[in-house]
C-alpha cells in the first residue's frame, strides 16, 4: 500500500515537472529554439572542429571553418530557392495566360448550369477582394512580427553553435559538477553516445530527403513532367526550409506541368503528388527511418514530431526527435528509468 502510494506521488510529481516544462519550452522558444539548433549544429560539427585542432589549428580558426561550413551549405540552399523562383518567374506570364483563360472557362460553366451571370460572379469577386483588403493590415502585421522573430533566431543559432563549440570544456566541467563523482564515469559515456546519435540523425534526414526525392520523381515522370528527376529530388532538398522550400520548389513543376500539357489536371496532379508524399514523409517514411537510426520506437518518434510542432512548430519537429534519443540514452544508463527506457527502445527491454 505504501509503495502504491510513493509510485502515485512520483508519477504525480514527473508528470508536474513535464508540464512546468513545456509551458517554459513554450513561453521560452525565442531563447531556446536558436539555443537548441546551436546546440545540434554544434553537436554536429564537433568531429570536424576536433579533427582540424588535432592537425595544429587554433580553436578559433576551427570554430570560424566549421560555422562557415554550415553558412555555405545553407546560402547554397537559398540561393537554389532564389534560382526557383527566378525560373518560375519567366514562366509566369504564360502561366497566367493559361490561369486567365481557365478562370473564364470556370465562370462561363457556372452560368451555364447554374445559373450565376457573370455580371453575379464579378460582383461577388469584388465584394471578396474588398474583404481582403480590409484584412491585410493585421495580417501584414503579423508576418512583419513573424520575419522579425525568423531573423533574430538565424543570426542567434551560429552565434550560439560558435560558443558551445568554443567553450565546450566548460559546459562539460559543468556537467560534471552538477551530477557530482557518482555519474563522472557515466557521463563520458552518455555525452559520447550522444555525439553518435545526432550523426546517426542526420544520416537518417539524409536517407528521407533521398527517399521523398524518388517517390517525387516516380510520380511525376507517371504524369510525363519533363525533367521530372531534376524537379523531384530538387522539391525533397528544398523541404529543408520550412514552408517555402516546398511551396516555391513546386511552383515549377506545376508551371511546367501546365506549360507541357495544355490540362489543368496535370498541375492537380503535381499537387496530388506532392501533398501524398509529404503525407507519407512526415507519418510514415520520417518516423520509420530516423527511429532506425536512433534506435528510438516509431510511437516515441511520432510523439516527439507532434510534441514539438505544438510547442515550438517546425523547429520543435526537428529538434524533438534526437531530444527523445538523447533521453532514451540517459533512461539507457539509470536503472530508475527502466519504464522509460521500456518505451523509447525500438528493441524489446529485458
Amino acid at each position: 500500500m505504501i509503495s502504491s502510494s510513493l509510485n502515485i506521488r512520483n508519477s504525480a510529481k514527473y508528470l508536474q515537472v513535464a508540464v512546468v516544462g513545456a509551458a517554459a519550452l513554450y513561453f521560452g522558444k525565442t531563447l531556446f529554439i536558436p539555443l537548441f539548433m546551436g546546440l545540434l549544429i554544434a553537436m554536429i560539427m564537433y568531429p570536424v572542429a576536433r579533427s582540424l585542432e588535432k592537425k595544429g589549428a587554433a580553436r578559433t580558426i576551427a570554430v570560424t571553418l566549421c560555422i562557415t561550413i554550415v553558412a555555405v551549405i545553407f546560402a547554397a540552399l537559398i540561393g537554389l530557392l532564389f534560382w526557383q523562383m527566378r525560373t518560375f518567374i519567366q514562366d509566369w506570364p504564360m502561366v497566367a495566360h493559361k490561369l486567365e483563360e481557365a478562370f473564364r472557362q470556370a465562370q462561363q460553366w457556372l452560368a451555364e448550369n447554374f445559373m450565376v451571370t457573370l455580371e453575379m460572379q464579378d460582383g461577388w469577386l469584388r465584394n471578396q477582394a474588398g474583404t481582403l483588403a480590409g484584412s491585410l493590415g493585421p495580417v501584414l502585421k503579423g508576418t512583419v512580427n513573424v520575419t522579425a522573430n525568423t531573423l533574430f533566431m538565424l543570426f542567434m543559432i551560429p552565434v550560439f553553435a560558435a560558443l558551445f563549440l568554443y567553450h565546450r570544456q566548460v559546459f562539460v566541467k559543468f556537467l560534471r559538477q552538477f551530477f557530482g563523482p557518482q555519474y563522472e564515469g557515466r557521463l563520458e559515456k552518455i555525452l559520447q553516445m550522444v555525439i553518435g546519435t545526432y550523426f546517426r540523425y542526420i544520416k537518417g534526414m539524409i536517407m528521407v530527403y533521398i527517399i521523398v526525392g524518388i517517390l517525387n520523381s516516380l510520380g511525376l515522370m507517371a504524369l510525363g513532367i519533363p525533367h521530372a528527376i531534376l524537379f523531384g529530388m530538387l522539391t525533397a532538398v528544398m523541404t529543408i526550409i520550412p514552408y517555402f522550400g516546398i511551396i516555391i520548389s513546386a511552383l515549377l513543376p506545376i508551371s511546367a506541368a501546365w506549360i507541357a500539357h495544355d490540362s489543368i489536371w496535370y498541375p492537380l496532379g503535381v499537387i496530388g503528388v506532392f501533398s501524398f508524399v509529404q503525407y507519407l514523409e512526415a507519418n510514415v517514411i520520417f518516423p520509420k527511418v530516423v527511429a532506425a537510426q536512433l534506435n528510438v520506437s516509431t510511437w516515441a518518434t511520432l510523439v516527439a514530431i507532434l510534441a514539438g510542432g505544438i510547442i515550438w512548430g517546425v523547429a520543435g519537429m526537428v529538434l524533438f526527435i534526437p531530444f527523445v534519443a538523447i533521453l532514451k540514452i540517459v533512461a539507457d544508463h539509470i536503472e530508475e528509468w527502466k519504464g522509460l527506457r521500456l518505451l523509447l527502445s525500438r528493441t524489446p527491454v529485458k
